[in-house]
């Protein structure tokens, strides 16, 4: 294969080449998006619960959830194949954790984010007050340089097509950033902006409506349009999360962050029963498929 031809998500996945490896991470599909914003959206409304509702804070949740992501990422990194619950219970608690570590970050005592009264959310420091354009210039430059590391690295931004612990491991490393870099977003846009919940969230959609259609433009590269709509799906997740949570009064739906936590526990987990189910049907494929001779292009 020429080193200066450019392969797409599609070509990849189109090529019987992905299955002579021990595929680990999932096809990019619609499937992968709808489950993704539902992982989001379920991310910010536990987030919220444990350290709002349930009011142990953002320090010791962020502490806690990271702690979760660290047990689910050891579980997901010794699996010898792609597993849907394990993956996407990596992305549950990259979503979770990183809700609580962009609050902390971004938000402060104040009585802005403490409401009813409140002095105090919880143990330890109430977050670094740093706001959200400079939390979220950190977030990009740590998201930038793990990209330039990975880049350095001579490993594929592919995802059908890593293989490897350590392009694994620089593969989560940007999920938690960049799910963080997402949730300042959403926050930003719900909360600052003046667009108001459903207002940002529209405003993603767009944005992401228009990476749809860039993708059939050949010269933007669809391994680029794949990482701007994965941080993307994050802030339109946070969005929808403060929709379904925040009181009438802030135009949300009031519905709670338990009962919206629990709803979305129930569609995560049908989606991934349904995205095992195909993966087995995927496995099974016919042996004859197997032997059809495969020539790589470009040689």
């Amino acid at each position: 294969m020429k080193k200066s031809e450019v392969v797409t998500d599609l070509d990849v996945l189109s090529t019987s080449t992905t299955r002579s490896v021990m595929k680990k991470l999932p096809e990019v599909t619609l499937a992968f998006w709808i489950m993704k914003i539902a992982a989001t959206t379920l991310g910010e409304t536990a987030g919220d619960l444990f350290a709002q509702t349930l009011k142990l804070g953002y320090f010791l949740t962020t502490i806690v959830l990271f702690l979760v992501f660290v047990v689910t990422l050891v579980v997901q990194l010794r699996s010898s194949r792609y597993n849907p619950f394990f993956y996407w219970t990596v992305i549950l608690s990259t979503s979770m954790a990183g809700t609580t570590m962009s609050d902390f970050m971004n938000r402060d005592a104040s009585a802005k984010y403490l409401s009813n009264g409140a002095t105090k959310l919880g143990w330890g420091p109430q977050g670094l007050g740093l706001g959200y354009p400079e939390g979220a210039a950190i977030l990009i430059s740590l998201l930038l340089a793990i990209f330039l590391a990975w880049r350095l690295s001579g490993m594929t931004f592919q995802i059908t097509e890593i293989v490897t612990f350590k392009g694994e491991a620089l593969f989560w490393s940007a999920i938690l950033v960049s799910n963080t870099l997402g949730t300042s977003m959403g926050d930003f846009l719900s909360d600052s902006s003046g667009l108001g919940y459903l207002g940002g969230a529209a405003l993603v959609t767009g944005v992401l409506l228009v990476l749809v259609v860039l993708m059939k433009v050949s010269a933007v590269p669809n391994v680029l349009l794949f990482w701007i709509a994965f941080v993307l799906t994050r802030p339109l997740g946070a969005t929808a999360g403060d929709f379904l949570t925040k009181p009438v009064a802030k135009g949300g739906l009031d519905l709670g962050t338990v009962g919206s936590s629990a709803v979305l526990l129930v569609v995560l987990f049908g989606l991934m029963a349904y995205a095992h189910v195909q993966e087995r049907r995927t496995a099974a494929t016919p042996a004859d498929e197997e032997r059809e001779p495969v020539t790589p292009r470009g040689d």
